[in-house]
């Protein structure tokens, strides 16, 4: 014959025993979620927004002076397909437009300016750019070395009316060249760099 009450003892100890395992679950549950023993992250800032803004494209041959402001959109047109997405800070554009120099060739010229700084730019498109040696036979630079302009042949030295200079052959059919003033001398590779210039259809 079972004695009365042990069977209910039994049953207070599981009772007992499933809440002690509730609890212990519930305070491991707590320790984890809670980021408790973790090596804190460092906390990192947001970048700052960049303004990404696509240049409408002009009728052929249009001057695109004014139709993009520095100031707007940190774009500097150059052209209807070259446009600089980098220029020092504070310089406004004080002239540019189309060359009409030869038959067969297209070319388009910026200047960018405050007192005493400056950063022109020129690109031409025809049979004057149809490889790297015509092309640099047609520029002057005096002082000339070889370098690179985004892994494309160019040549970096001094301008003949004063200045830096680094020209380059963008692509077959298209040369370039960006001229700064002497005060900006260490910006001219970081300018040539930022060129846009996406080939045609």
């Amino acid at each position: 014959m079972i004695p009365e009450g042990r069977g209910s003892g039994r049953g207070w100890r599981a009772a007992l025993a499933t809440l002690a395992f509730a609890v212990t679950a519930l305070v491991i549950y707590a320790l984890f979620s809670s980021g408790f023993g973790r090596i804190p992250r460092p906390v990192e800032e947001p970048p700052e927004p960049v303004a990404v803004v696509t240049p409408t494209p002009a009728t052929k041959g249009a001057s695109v002076a004014g139709r993009i402001s520095t100031s707007e959109a940190g774009l500097a047109v150059v052209s209807d397909d070259f446009w600089l997405a980098y220029l020092p800070g504070g310089l406004e554009r004080i002239g540019g437009g189309v060359i009409e120099s030869e038959p067969g060739v297209e070319a388009g010229w910026a200047r960018f300016g405050s007192a005493g700084r400056f950063v022109e730019a020129q690109v031409e498109h025809g049979s004057v750019a149809a490889d790297w040696q015509s092309y640099r036979a047609r520029i002057t630079v005096l002082d000339a070395r070889a370098t690179t302009v985004r892994g494309k042949p160019a040549v970096v030295g001094r301008h003949p009316d004063g200045g830096r200079v680094i020209a380059w052959l963008e692509r077959v059919g298209t040369g370039a060249w960006i001229r700064v003033s002497e005060s900006l001398g260490k910006e001219l590779v970081a300018v040539a760099a930022s060129v846009q210039a996406p080939v045609g259809d």
